[in-house]
C-alpha cells in the first residue's frame, strides 16, 4: 500500500471523526455557540486551546523556517510560547472573572462605549481573517500535494470541512472536535521525528537527538554548520547580528500578539470557574511543548536531508518525492548551466533550486524514506493543525458579527433562535471568503501568521491590559490607543508587503524591523496614545472603576 492510499485512508478517518463529534455536539443555544456553555473541563480545554493555536503555522511552516534560518528562527519559539505564559498570568482569569462572550464585548463594557465595542469587532474580523488566510494555504499545501489535486482545490476541500463542524457545532462542537484534532497532530509530528531521530542519531527522543552525534560520529548541528559553510550558507547556529534588533521585535510582537489573540482568549470563557481560567493555560502550555521542543529537532534532520539528497545529484536520479513536490510548483530546479546537476547554494546568482519553506515538515517523511503509513499520518496531523485553528478564528468572525455587532448595537431585541442563526449565517460566510482569500495569500504560512500576531498586538493587547490594571484608562485613551496602533501597522505592513501591492523595500524599512515584528512598534504607540489621552481627558465613571475591582480582586 502507496503513501496517497494511506494518506486516504487517515485522511478520511480523521475528517469523519470530526463530522462525527461536531453532529454530536452541536449546539443548541447562542450560549453552547459562543462560549460552549462555559462548561468544558481544564484538561480538555487546555488541549483545545493547544490546538486551537498550533496552527498550521507551527506544524507546518515553523520548522520550515528553523530549518532555512537556523538559530535566528528561535524567534517563533520564543515569541508564541513566551505569550503563553504572559496570557495565564496576566488575562485569562481576569478575563474569565468577567464573564462575557468575546473581545469586544470587554472592551465594550470596561470602556463603556458602542464605538469602542465596534472599533474592537472590526480589529477582531481584520485580526482573525489575515490569520485564517494562512491556515487556508497550509490546507491547500497538504491537499495538493498528498492527494495530487490542485490546490486551489484542497482549499476549497479544506472550507467543505470547517463550514460543516463550525456552522453546526459554534464553539461546543470546535471544542470536543480540537480535542480529537489535538490528538491527531501531536502524534502525526512527534512519529515521524522519532523515526528521523532513531535513523540519523540511534537515539528515540528527538529533543536529544537534536544534540546527539549522527551515525558517522558527527554532532548533528556541527555536521549541519559544516555543510552550510560548503553551500555558501552562515552557520546553522550563528547569530546574524545585522539582524539582531529585527529579531527582538518580532519576538516581542509574537508574544504580545499571542496574549492580544481573540481566538484564544475567548477560550478562557469556556471553562466553569475562574481558577480553571489558570489551570486550562498550564494545562495548554504542557501540551503545545510537546511540539515546540520537538520542531527543532526536525527542522535540523530535515536540513540535512535535504542537503546530502539534493546538493550536486543528477536530476535524472533524484527519487520520486523530488519530482512529485516539483509537480506541485512549490519546489523548483532551474538547470542555469545546462549540466543535469542540481547547484543548490547561497549564491543566487549560481543557485538553481527553489524551495518552499512550507514543504520542509510534510516533505520530510519522505526524504527519509519512512514507510508509507508515517507519510500519511503526517498529512493527517498538518490538516488537523490548519482546520482547528481556522474553526476557532471563524467563530471569533462570527461572534463579532452576530453578537456584537448586530445583538449589542444593531438589534439588542434580537431572539436567541434569531441570534443563533445570524451566527451560523455568518461564519458561512466568513469561511467561503477565508478560502477565497487563502488561494493567493500574501506570503508562506507562517509569515501570514505573523502579521496577524502583530495586528493583535498593536489593537488588543494594550486595551486589553490597561483596562485590567489602570482604573484610570477611559474610553478616549483606549480608542485612540487602538485605533493610531492598528492603522500605523496595517499601513506600514502594506506599504512593505509587495505581495499586497507595497512600493516598499526592505533597505527602508524603519530601524530595520520588518512587517513581521513592526506589530511591536504599533502596540508602543498604541500605550503611550492611550496613557496620554486618557490623562488629558475626562476621569473613568465610577462605576467602571468598581467593575475593574471586581475583576481584578476576589470578593
Amino acid at each position: 500500500m502507496d503513501a496517497q492510499f494511506w494518506t486516504y485512508l487517515l485522511v478520511g478517518v480523521t475528517f469523519s471523526l470530526y463530522i462525527g463529534i461536531a453532529i454530536w455536539s452541536r449546539a443548541q443555544s447562542t450560549k453552547e455557540f459562543y462560549i460552549a456553555s462555559g462548561g468544558i473541563h481544564p484538561v480538555l480545554n487546555g488541549m483545545a486551546t493547544a490546538a486551537d493555536w498550533m496552527s498550521a503555522a507551527s506544524f507546518i511552516s515553523m520548522a520550515g523556517i528553523i530549518s532555512f534560518l537556523g538559530y535566528g528562527g528561535s524567534q517563533y519559539l520564543m515569541g508564541w510560547t513566551g505569550g503563553y505564559v504572559l496570557l495565564a498570568l496576566c488575562l485569562a482569569p481576569y478575563l474569565r472573572k468577567f464573564g462575557k462572550f468575546t473581545v469586544p464585548d470587554f472592551i465594550g463594557e470596561r470602556y463603556y462605549s458602542k464605538n469602542a465595542r465596534t472599533i474592537a469587532l472590526i480589529c477582531a474580523i481584520f485580526v482573525s481573517f489575515t490569520y485564517v488566510v494562512g491556515q487556508m494555504k497550509g490546507v491547500g499545501v497538504a491537499f495538493s500535494r498528498f492527494l495530487e489535486i490542485p490546490y486551489d482545490l484542497g482549499v476549497i476541500i479544506g472550507i467543505g470541512i470547517v463550514f460543516f463542524y463550525a456552522v453546526l457545532g459554534g464553539m461546543k462542537g470546535i471544542t470536543y472536535t480540537q480535542v480529537a484534532q489535538y490528538c491527531v497532530l501531536i502524534f502525526a509530528f512527534t512519529v515521524p521525528a522519532i523515526f528521523i531521530s532513531l535513523q540519523a542519531t540511534g537515539n528515540p527522543i528527538p529533543q536529544i537527538g537534536f544534540g546527539s552525534k549522527t551515525t558517522d560520529g558527527v554532532y548533528l548541528l556541527e555536521k549541519l554548520n559544516q555543510l552550510s559553510v560548503d553551500l555558501g550558507f552562515e552557520k546553522y547556529t550563528d547569530i546574524n547580528q545585522t539582524t539582531l534588533i529585527n529579531v527582538f521585535f518580532i519576538t516581542a510582537a509574537l508574544m504580545f500578539g499571542t496574549a492580544g489573540l481573540p481566538h484564544v482568549i475567548v477560550r478562557f470563557f469556556t471553562v466553569p470557574k475562574v481558577r480553571d481560567a489558570r489551570i486550562s493555560a498550564g494545562w495548554a502550555l504542557l501540551f503545545i511543548s510537546f511540539l515546540y521542543t520537538t520542531a527543532p529537532a526536525i527542522a535540523a534532520f530535515a536540513k540535512v536531508n535535504l542537503i546530502n539528497t539534493v546538493s550536486n545529484a543528477q536530476y535524472s536520479e533524484v527519487p520520486k518525492w523530488f519530482k512529485n513536490w516539483e509537480n506541485t510548483g512549490l519546489l523548483q530546479f532551474d538547470d542555469k548551466n545546462a549540466d543535469g546537476v542540481i547547484q543548490y547554494v547561497a549564491d543566487e546568482q549560481v543557485n538553481e533550486l527553489t524551495i518552499d519553506r512550507d514543504i520542509m515538515v510534510l516533505a520530510n517523511p519522505e526524504i527519509a524514506n519512512l514507510p508509507p503509513w508515517v507519510i500519511g499520518l503526517i498529512v493527517a496531523g498538518g490538516l488537523a493543525a490548519a482546520l482547528s485553528t481556522a474553526a476557532g478564528l471563524l467563530l471569533v468572525i462570527s461572534t463579532s458579527i452576530s453578537h456584537d455587532l448586530l445583538k449589542k448595537n444593531i438589534n439588542p431585541n434580537i431572539s436567541e433562535k434569531g441570534e443563533l442563526w445570524a451566527a451560523r449565517i455568518s461564519i458561512a460566510v466568513a469561511v467561503v471568503a477565508a478560502g477565497l482569500a487563502g488561494l493567493n495569500p500574501p506570503g508562506f504560512v507562517a509569515e501570514v501568521v505573523a502579521l496577524a500576531f502583530g495586528l493583535a498586538a498593536s489593537s488588543f493587547f494594550p486595551a486589553i491590559i490597561l483596562g485590567i490594571f489602570d482604573k484610570r484608562m477611559n474610553k478616549e485613551g483606549a480608542l485612540s490607543g487602538m485605533i493610531v496602533g492598528v492603522v500605523f501597522t496595517t499601513i506600514y505592513i502594506f506599504y512593505f508587503k509587495p505581495q499586497l501591492g507595497g512600493p516598499g523595500l526592505p533597505k527602508d524599512y524603519l530601524f530595520g524591523i520588518s512587517p513581521e515584528g513592526i506589530g511591536t512598534i504599533g502596540m508602543i504607540i498604541n500605550f503611550i496614545i492611550s496613557l496620554v489621552v486618557s490623562r488629558l481627558t475626562k476621569p473613568t465613571p465610577e462605576n467602571i472603576k468598581e467593575l475593574v475591582e471586581s475583576i481584578r480582586y476576589p470578593k
